[in-house]
């Protein structure tokens, strides 16, 4: 029991070191998802576009550094820039959202990767701080069963 607990304590050490690592790795590969999201929005069909929805909408931002990332889209040149970057649903025009100049007084101006970065690092206190917690139960459970086990060997050998 104490080996399992052991190796499931190295995989989630190793798997924070490597996060800590890469972190700048990830937020150039989210970056990158992002404007594939946003080229490839209601193209596909799949779940990107109602994910990119779902994070205008939630953090009130709109593109991926602005909102005039849009306008490089083929969705922009069709329908304009994506209801799920208005401020007011029932303010927000398709003919509004096709002029950028409108759709700036009309649209949340700031993008959405420094909001979703600087809202994960300020969670990451959090999650560093739940992860030390179960790494110290995890240690304490090692140590445990080391004694348990000491215990009942030490025992055997009174009992003869």
């Amino acid at each position: 029991y104490a080996m399992l607990l052991s190796l499931i304590f190295l995989i989630v050490l190793v798997a924070a070191i490597v996060g800590f690592v890469f972190r700048h790795e990830i937020k150039t590969n989210f970056e990158s998802n992002l404007n594939l999201a946003l080229e490839n929005y209601n193209v596909t069909g799949d779940g990107h576009s109602e994910a990119v929805d779902t994070i205008q909408r939630t953090l009130h931002c709109c593109g991926v550094q602005n909102y005039s990332d849009w306008e490089r889209t083929e969705y922009f040149s069709q329908r304009g820039i994506p209801r799920s970057c208005c401020k007011n649903q029932n303010d927000c025009s398709e003919q509004d959202l096709k002029d950028p100049n409108k759709a700036k007084l009309k649209v949340f101006v700031h993008g959405c990767f420094f909001l979703v970065t600087s809202t994960m690092e300020s969670k990451m206190s959090v999650v560093a701080g739940i992860s030390f917690g179960i790494a110290c139960f995890q240690l304490i459970g090692i140590i445990l069963s080391c004694c348990l086990s000491r215990y009942i060997t030490n025992n055997q050998y009174e009992m003869v």
